[in-house]
């Protein structure tokens, strides 16, 4: 499937709003890429991608979930939030024929990372958060600074340190559940952050 026909698909099936999330994280990963010797299509591709189960309902996707996955940690289970990213990675595969791991396991891991996420992974997170279309502007160029002011994978490391301190801070202002993943992957960053 060429980019245009997967935007068709995507613009038929996810709301506007959300459409226009989708073209600013791809269009942030490119630029993300660029800044960290990534591939830039492919980045584009992941943004692109990352979202496109986000057009189900929780039951729908509970349902995909139940019949097709079956590497599901139960605690990943527990936010109805994050449920569209392993869908994603599956429909990305059954729908646009996607082979790349790199940009499956991106997709994978873009709401709940994981421990040792590759750079790619990382950048893709990244690029969810802080895209320009849709996402708060300030929180963005708060981000964007630590990039800038840190080199190569530190400055990563520390905004998605910031990322997942905001994250945490959310769900339990709206007194949501936390996926135990969630919790390692900030300790993990703190423990690299304060060896930096």
């Amino acid at each position: 499937m060429n980019m245009d026909c997967i935007k068709e698909k995507l613009k038929e099936c996810l709301t506007e709003e959300r459409y226009s999330h989708t073209l600013g994280t791809a269009h942030c990963a490119i630029k993300l890429a660029q800044k960290y010797g990534l591939e830039e299509q492919k980045a584009f591709l992941a943004g692109l991608l990352h979202d496109c189960a986000k057009c189900k309902t929780n039951d729908e996707l509970l349902k995909i979930i139940k019949e097709e996955l079956k590497d599901i940690e139960q605690g990943e289970l527990q936010n109805y939030k994050t449920l569209h990213a392993p869908v994603g990675e599956y429909f990305a595969k059954k729908i646009y024929g996607i082979k790349d791991k790199e940009i499956l396991n991106a997709i994978r891991y873009h709401t709940i990372g994981r421990i040792n996420m590759s750079l790619f992974e990382k950048i893709i997170f990244l690029a969810d958060k802080i895209e320009e279309n849709t996402r708060d502007k300030k929180y963005s160029s708060e981000i964007w600074e630590i990039l800038n002011e840190n080199e190569g994978e530190k400055g990563i490391d520390m905004a998605l340190f910031r990322c997942f301190s905001e994250t945490i801070k959310s769900l339990v202002n709206r007194k949501l559940k936390i996926c135990k993943t969630t919790i390692d992957v900030y300790n993990e960053l703190l423990d690299k952050i304060k060896n930096i």
